[in-house]
């Protein structure tokens, strides 16, 4: 343990890396904000429609879960959304550590997705889940839960 006090340290100045999901399709953005804004009756098949077009859209999943009054679809469409998300992630130079902060609204599909996870896990009685995707949401961002979930 010799002259590890002198040692230096060398930390980013920014702190952990951050990324930033690509933007999603102008058109799949449009396509579920008009399915949103449907009646009630319509809403839940109208997104689900924006996720068969455009299947690597992550709030769509987010939103079919939201939307869903049955805590194993719930669930479903989650992880889907979720594990979507990961590769998403990957592909946009995440390594498995550093922020994805919901102060980017691109990365709004997937947090909401992991916290649709964590709400239907613990509702299915996975509380060692639900417990992993809190404190995973809170790695990904310090601030988590944002006020405008």
């Amino acid at each position: 343990m010799a002259g590890m006090a002198d040692a230096p340290v060398n930390l980013s100045p920014g702190g952990p890396p951050e990324t930033v999901l690509d933007d999603e399709p102008a058109e799949a953005l449009a396509a579920l904000d008009e399915a949103l804004g449907r009646p009630e009756g319509e809403r839940r098949a109208a997104v689900a429609a924006v996720a068969r077009r455009w299947p690597r859209f992550l709030d769509a999943w987010a939103q079919l879960a939201r939307l869903s009054d049955d805590d194993v679809e719930r669930y479903a469409y989650s992880r889907v959304g979720y594990h979507r998300g990961l590769d998403r992630l990957r592909a946009n130079g995440w390594r498995g550590s550093g922020y994805v902060r919901w102060r980017h609204p691109q990365n709004r599909g997937f947090l909401r997705a992991l916290d649709g996870l964590r709400a239907a896990a613990a509702a299915i009685g996975e509380e060692d889940e639900a417990a992993r995707c809190e404190q995973f949401l809170r790695q990904l961002d310090p601030d988590w839960p944002p006020a405008d979930l």
